[in-house]
């Protein structure tokens, strides 16, 4: 198998990918997203030569900026070259309020939620949330960029700070309940529906994501989590994700809420603390993937 790796940075995730697929003998080509040139026809290097990408079985998109995401699946895609994920999963994971609208449309429990255009009707949706509620942006990942309102007048100063600063996006005002959890959320790694590991990431702080600092602890899925998993992954149209849920009412009340899906995912802090094999499974499912789609292509010949 061929598979291309797209990448900008190679993190400690897309090394452990890499090292498997070597280790399986898959011909492995790393594609720097910052050294391609995206045709309508095809894609070259920053000197005009071809690609190796069109000639990969599968392409991995492990971008970090999203922008770079959107753009090069698309224009993968275009080629027909099959590529994870694929453009539609990633412009509904990519932003908060898609993503909000598909959990919702697949009747997914996910956070109330508002969005505004104006600090006039976002104050509106704040004080009608009520104090805490969530400001958050609707492109951003990490944990960035994220507040906790707690009163008028710091909902007053972080949208005048929003609606001042230069992109669009900041004056999209993406405004949420916040919802009490038992001190952790929970960040299940799944390939189409089907959860590989999950984790617990546990903080005094309300952001509990692990690249804030959080701790992290194997968490074991009950059925209703797993079924939310699987109908959130189908929600945003499959592929390898990472499905964040909170637990309602207690950690013990068997009853949860997801509030986001990612679609460039990042999996080293769950692989050091499941028993799962991680990068492992992700190119078992990528050989299934790629094994499918070369059946598929035969069977239309």
């Amino acid at each position: 198998m061929k598979v291309g790796i797209l990448y900008s940075r190679i993190r400690k995730d897309e090394k452990l990918l890499l090292s498997e697929l070597r280790e399986r003998d898959h011909d492995v080509v790393k594609l720097d997203v910052r050294k391609l040139r995206f045709g309508l026809d095809d894609v070259t290097d920053l000197d005009g030569e071809a690609s190796e990408a069109t000639d990969c079985d599968v392409v991995l998109d492990r971008c970090l900026a999203t922008s770079r995401s959107l753009y090069a699946t698309q224009f993968l895609d275009s080629y027909g070259v099959t590529v994870v994920n694929g453009p539609d999963t990633a412009d509904v994971c990519a932003d908060k309020a898609k993503n909000s609208l598909a959990l919702q449309r697949a009747d997914v429990p996910t956070p109330a939620t508002e969005v505004a255009f104006t600090k006039e009707a976002a104050m509106r949706a704040i004080e009608e949330f009520g104090y805490p509620c969530v400001l958050k942006p609707v492109v951003g990942s990490w944990g960035r960029l994220m507040a906790k309102i707690d009163s008028r007048s710091a909902a007053e100063a972080i949208l005048e700070h929003k609606a001042t600063l230069g992109h669009y996006e900041h004056k999209v005002f993406y405004v949420q309940e916040f919802v009490e959890k038992p001190g952790r959320d929970i960040r299940v790694l799944a390939v189409d529906g089907e959860p590989v590991g999950a984790m617990v990431r546990s903080s005094e702080h309300w952001l509990t994501n692990a690249a804030k600092g959080a701790d992290t602890d194997e968490f074991e899925l009950d059925e209703e989590a797993k079924e939310l998993v699987e109908k959130a992954s189908d929600a945003v149209g499959g592929g390898l994700l990472g499905v964040d849920l909170m637990e309602v009412g207690g950690d013990d009340s068997g009853s949860y809420t997801v509030h986001e899906v990612n679609h460039t995912v990042e999996f080293k802090a769950l692989n050091e603390v499941v028993d799962v094999d991680v990068p492992g499974a992700v190119v078992d499912w990528l050989e299934a993937k790629a094994d499918d789609e070369k059946r598929a292509a035969e069977a239309v010949l």
